[in-house]
């Protein structure tokens, strides 16, 4: 039986940009991505600590060290620029790789999206 737990956590970030004319994603600086073990495509969720909208999505990689957080298509109407959002990804283990599986968790800068 497969189990579905926590594999990554970007604890934190602020929304630098919501672009509603795109087709859909959000967009992630490729640091934070590498720091927190999330790959391009990747399905995520987001918690926007600002309003409590809760959404699913997958990743586009952003320019390495921007800082950049862009909610793209729909999901742009679920934040405001400013906001506080917690992204969220998980994996499927089976029960012993569930038992000492680690997931990665980084708390950035909220000021600046950067690592501390």
């Amino acid at each position: 039986m497969l189990v579905e737990f926590l594999k990554s956590k970007i604890h934190q970030v602020t929304v630098t940009q919501a672009n509603v004319n795109y087709i859909g994603s959000i967009t992630i600086d490729e640091t934070l991505m590498e720091a927190a073990n999330i790959l391009e495509g990747q399905k995520v969720q987001v918690v926007n600590i600002n309003n409590g909208e809760r959404l699913e999505t997958y990743v586009i990689k952003g320019k390495r060290d921007s800082g950049e957080i862009c909610l793209n298509g729909p999901a742009a109407r679920k934040v405001v620029i400013g906001d506080v959002v917690i992204i969220i990804a998980y994996a499927l283990l089976n029960e012993e790789e569930a038992k000492t599986f680690k997931p990665t968790i980084i708390f950035p800068n909220t000021a600046t999206n950067q690592l501390k």
